[in-house]
């Protein structure tokens, strides 16, 4: 992923000067006939392709596998009907009162576009819905009833999320104009331009009633629902200007965040590394990067077989990249990692039901793409449908078209079930403060956050008690396991905020928003604070940290990350005086945290940890949830070599939980002297407690949980230990015998040696010469090496602050040549050793590697020559 926004653009002339240009000639002032029988039969494909896309093809439909999507739009759209023939006084479906709810107004459309889709989806049994005259009029009747009473007059609308009236309604009534184009050409002439109009009117983050690309709301994700609605518009109304701008405004989502050159000031959308960034700050690739996936897959579809679609071949495979380095580390046997689900991870949709979404994407996007690309994204989809511990229902899919595609993939015996990871993969998705390491059995999911990133998502009463998502929260995911039975809504329900896996917290009861204010944000216009500010934005739905060391190295498979933790924006600011006196702020503890990713485990290392607020402060190990009936075992040793005697506190040296039911195990190993305390209880919670909109229901888990506590106005700790996937006790004891240990844990450096993979690691986190076995580093700085069994030496190298120019390391011993280095790594002969001088500058968190070997004339004193 390394094409840059200019260079992207710089690919595609073609397409551009023909989605641009030619519609623009040919409509202006009085086109040739043969220009505008060439545009009228453009936008005939496109609208083709649009109704295809939606409602299927009499082809797709009579495929068995498409029956139970078509069977379910039926049934919704008789749904509607029913509610629209109860409606009462103020609404135009039953139970949805309009006049002071954009999101009823919003559903409202819905409602009709549902009932419009099934007149226009053609199957393989009769329906007395569908091209049914009568019930479209139906709903172009409820098309003007909107528009005269709560749509088309601006001084009736945009009240509430901005969203709704920029983008949520007007996806809704652009799929209507165009399922129902001839019926409102004939029954309602005039609607179709009216409702654009005001379409383009309530564009008000946008520019003369059109995408703004300098505009902040008009990026990314939302930047591509926004034009695919301008594309329809267009279409509909034979205006093929509107449809190449559209098309052009979308090409920019496609381009690669280059952080230091952004376009338009955007730092939304994939960077280099993969990493997924909406909302300036939010890591977001498990929902907004899935929407923003899903509609420029459409997009392509759409165009297909129009002057618009000329030369997409770059741009697919942009996408496909996008899947390859960006979606699959992300995503488990099936399940969307809960990192980078922002506000989404308190939803009661599942990490399965993302991946869903995901899956019909890399379907349509096979069928763009060609030869090996093709295979290796069609045995991915094969893939997840065989490691998924759900069953994926294709009702869930957009198209019927996909579901036919998708059943045809799977039947197809010469696609291969391939996985797009290899096998052992250490990412470092540094752009967005976010590490994935898996290895067969499991994956680690680390969340941090950093002056660049924000701490974590609220909104709209969505994640309530979202503190410390993003303070070094990680995930387990253990092979073969259910993960709704792990992650998901019920594990954010049931484990405390406070006591997230791998969190520092200060021991304290803070209030959610709607406690605090009695509303879903901090309302104080004269302040600059409404519900879509920038203030809204930076100190409340997503804060930044105020910590820069936030990244680390990657080395092959293995992998380094450090984390300085620190208060979020909100506090820093209300401590210096610019928040108002009834914002209300919360300290943050201090730890510094590193993690260093092997094969066997994940050793984690603390220092510093402490408040100097004098509160008490727990440092959770680990939380795991499991149904109340699992068979849930916790047996571990203490450190003078006798069992341990179960929940509590006590001076362990391992300890190991293993579900039975589940067929899960995780251990525990304590490098350190420290009393570790266990517990295991049985916690019933509302799922409304993280969600205001989630139902009432009631779960209940066991909650393991093993933390280290301290006493309130206790100095400053530190702590070493090493998290062990699908341990078993034979393993977990013979820790004692290394391989791990530790080398240095200070909050300015931290080390660890691994001597069964002769590596050494380290996160230097202060200015100055750091030492650790044969490394010196001049930090702050995160470096892996690693002596190979071929005789070389290699090393790894970055700068997790992402603000030094270079980065100095030296390997202590016999000085070494370079057999091969990346092309910002200079490799000079010192005494005592070799050194590294790596440019880190605009490199943005990347690793720099050297593959090093010993110099032989380099030996003796004599041949030694100062740098």
């Amino acid at each position: 992923m390394q094409t840059s926004r200019r260079a992207l653009l710089s690919l595609f002339p073609a397409a551009t000067l023909l989605a641009v240009a030619q519609p623009l000639q040919a409509w202006a002032g009085s086109p040739p006939s043969d220009a505008a029988a060439d545009a009228a039969a453009d936008h005939a494909v496109l609208l083709g392709n649009v109704v295809a896309m939606l409602a299927g093809t009499a082809d797709s439909n009579a495929r068995p596998e498409v029956a139970a999507k078509l069977a379910a739009i039926d049934a919704t759209a008789r749904a509607r009907l029913t509610a629209l023939d109860g409606a009462g006084k103020g609404e135009l479906f039953r139970g949805v009162p309009l006049g002071t709810s954009d999101t009823n107004l919003a559903t409202s459309f819905q409602y009709l576009y549902e009932i419009a889709l099934a007149t226009r989806t053609p199957g393989a049994t009769a329906s007395d819905l569908r091209d049914s005259v009568a019930v479209q009029t139906r709903v172009v009747d409820g098309l003007v009833r909107l528009y005269d009473d709560y749509y088309g007059t601006q001084s009736k609308g945009y009240y509430g999320n901005w969203f709704t009236w920029e983008i949520g309604i007007s996806s809704h009534v652009s799929k209507i104009l165009v399922l129902l184009k001839d019926r409102l050409a004939q029954y309602r002439p005039g609607l179709t331009a009216a409702y654009v109009a005001s379409m383009d009117a309530y564009l008000r983050n946008g520019k003369d009633g059109d995408v703004d690309l300098d505009s902040r709301f008009h990026t990314g994700a939302n930047l591509a629902d926004i034009t695919t609605n301008r594309i329809l518009q267009g279409a509909v109304l034979d205006d093929g200007a509107r449809i190449g701008k559209a098309v052009a405004d979308q090409l920019t989502v496609f381009a690669t965040v280059d952080p230091y050159h952004p376009r338009h000031g955007v730092t939304d959308g994939f960077y280099a590394d993969g990493s997924f960034i909406q909302h300036a700050s939010v890591a977001y690739t498990g929902s907004y990067g899935t929407g923003l996936l899903t509609r420029v897959v459409q997009t392509l579809q759409i165009l297909g077989g129009t002057r618009y679609a000329q030369d997409i071949d770059g741009l697919v495979d942009t996408v496909r990249t996008w899947v390859v380095d960006g979606f699959a580390p992300l995503i488990f046997e099936g399940w969307m990692m809960d990192m980078v689900k922002g506000r989404a991870v308190s939803r009661t949709a599942t990490g399965y039901d993302s991946v869903a979404a995901v899956v019909e994407a890399v379907v349509a996007l096979s069928g763009c793409a060609s030869g090996s690309d093709a295979t290796a994204l069609k045995s991915y989809v094969k893939y997840l449908e065989r490691t998924s511990k759900a069953v994926l229902d294709p009702k869930s899919f957009v198209s019927p078209v996909s579901i036919a595609r998708y059943a045809a993939l799977l039947a197809d015996a010469s696609v291969p079930a391939k996985d797009l990871n290899q096998a052992e993969r250490n990412v470092a998705f540094n752009a967005m403060d976010r590490t994935v390491h898996r290895r067969p059995g499991y994956a680690f999911a680390l969340a941090r956050s950093s002056t660049r990133i924000s701490k974590y998502e609220y909104m709209s009463g969505e994640n309530l008690m979202p503190w410390f998502q993003g303070d070094g929260a990680h995930h387990l995911y253990l092979s073969g396991q259910d993960q709704t039975q792990a992650f998901g809504v019920d594990h954010y329900t049931t484990v405390s905020p406070y006591r997230l896996a791998g969190v520092t917290a200060p021991v304290e009861n803070r209030r959610t928003i709607p406690e605090l204010y009695g509303t879903l944000w901090y309302d104080n216009p004269e302040r600059g604070f409404t519900s879509s500010s920038e203030s809204q934005n930076t100190y409340v739905y997503f804060p930044r940290g105020t910590n820069t060391f936030s990244g680390g190295a990657s080395l092959g498979a293995y992998g380094a990350a450090g984390l300085v933790q620190a208060d979020d924006a909100a506090y820093a600011a209300k401590q210096a005086g610019t928040l108002p006196e009834d914002f209300v702020v919360y300290r943050n503890a201090e730890a510094t945290k590193s993690w260093f990713m092997f094969d066997d485990e994940i050793v984690v290392l603390a220092a510093g940890v402490g408040d100097r607020a004098g509160r008490p402060v727990t440092t959770t190990v680990d939380s795991r949830i499991a149904a109340p009936s699992d068979a849930v075992t916790l047996t571990g040793e203490l450190r003078d070599g006798r069992a341990w005697a179960g929940p509590g506190t006590a001076p362990l040296a391992w300890l190991r939980y293993a579900n039975t039911d589940q067929g899960t195990a995780v251990g525990y190993v304590f490098l350190d002297a420290q009393h570790p305390t266990v517990a295991l209880d049985t916690v019933t919670r509302s799922r409304r407690l993280v969600r205001t909109s989630n139902p009432d229901t009631m779960v209940s888990k066991q909650v393991f949980s093993v933390s280290v506590d301290q006493a309130a106005g206790a100095p400053p700790i530190s702590m070493a230990y090493a998290l062990v996937p699908n341990a078993t006790e034979t393993a977990l004891k013979s820790y004692a015998r290394g391989p791990v240990s530790a080398l240095a844990n200070t909050p300015l450096i931290q080390a660890v040696r691994h001597a069964g993979l002769r590596m050494v690691a380290a996160n230097v986190f202060a200015p100055g010469t750091h030492h650790a076995g044969r490394l010196s580093a001049d930090g702050p700085a995160s470096v892996i090496l690693r002596q190979a069994s071929d005789g070389t030496t290699r090393v790894a190298v970055s700068d997790p602050t992402m603000e030094r120019d270079t980065v100095s390391v030296t390997v202590r011993g016999r000085t070494m040549k370079a057999v091969s280095v990346d092309d910002a790594v200079r490799v000079t002969r010192v005494r005592g050793g070799t050194r590294l001088d790596v440019t880190t500058r605009h490199a943005h968190g990347r690793s720099f590697t050297a593959t090093l070997r010993q110099d032989p004339v380099a030996c003796g004193i004599a041949r030694w020559r100062p740098a």
